[in-house]
């Protein structure tokens, strides 16, 4: 993240702070009894990129609502949520802002919705295998809560809101920018994969697969995929996130069709200004 003016200001970070108490002041911290294994928030935060001075913080992050309606003595990660949003709009809008130094209001304003709307951050969540250490009620575990985008896209939320309690602005921003920058890459592009999957179920016969490999340690993967259309290998892409490559796939498989194929014309896009 570029440090534009402002961000790194303490008044900044002390407005943020601000944010987690009335008084100012972090929260008190969640219990230290939280039952999720030492393993396996080991290996979240190891994907996360983010060693956790106060553990009690993570832990919070990670407890629903619903846990805490049937165990006394939590509390949910709502506030933190709160906090996290905040953190989130911030990091992107100057992200976005340094990004682009000629866009306009509107065009930065539709891709930081792009990138921050719940469905990209129940993407982040899934990429970080977040539901599995989350804490949910015996009904929300039961109904599929650690799937649910609205449960994984709050919980992301307050896991930013923790770690920038837990490590400041910077730790905070890193996070956040790591997460988000391969979304800002196809933020406003046209939608390769859906064309093609429209393709597909345009006929009954045809069929379209992509096929996803990944490199690299948890917290900073590469993947590559491949597309297969009618059983044919055509296009390839790389990217820093599962939904970056296929993009990067399906659009080299458009072109291939195009180009080679002269089967699919390239269809024009709209283009936002």
């Amino acid at each position: 993240m570029t440090q534009a003016p402002g961000v790194d200001d303490a008044g900044d970070a002390e407005q943020l702070h601000a944010l987690a108490s009335p008084d100012g002041r972090a929260p008190a911290p969640a219990p230290t009894f939280h039952p999720i294994s030492p393993a396996a928030l080991a290996a979240f935060c190891e994907r996360l990129g983010h060693a956790f001075a106060d553990a009690d913080l993570l832990g919070q992050a990670l407890t629903h609502r619903s846990w805490c309606a049937e165990n006394a003595g939590y509390r949910s990660n709502e506030r933190l949520e709160f906090l996290g949003d905040s953190v989130l709009g911030l990091v992107v809008t100057d992200d976005l802002y340094a990004l682009l130094p000629d866009a306009g209001e509107g065009q930065l304003s539709r891709m930081r919705a792009a990138v921050v709307c719940s469905s990209a951050l129940a993407e982040m969540a899934v990429e970080l295998d977040l539901g599995e250490v989350l804490l949910l009620g015996k009904g929300e575990r039961a109904s599929g809560g650690r799937e649910r985008p609205s449960i994984l896209a709050d919980a992301m939320e307050a896991v930013i809101g923790a770690v920038f309690l837990d490590g400041g602005i910077n730790a905070a921003s890193e996070l956040v920018s790591r997460l988000v920058a391969p979304r800002l890459v196809t933020a406003g592009a046209p939608d390769h994969k859906s064309r093609l999957h429209e393709l597909a179920a345009s006929e009954p016969q045809r069929e379209v697969v992509f096929e996803i490999t990944e490199q690299g340690p948890e917290h900073d993967k590469t993947f590559h995929a491949r597309v297969v259309l009618d059983g044919v290998p055509l296009g390839t892409g790389v990217g820093r996130s599962k939904k970056q490559a296929e993009q990067a796939a399906a659009q080299d498989t458009w072109t291939r069709l195009d180009r080679e194929l002269g089967e699919l014309p390239v269809r024009e896009e709209a283009t936002h200004g």
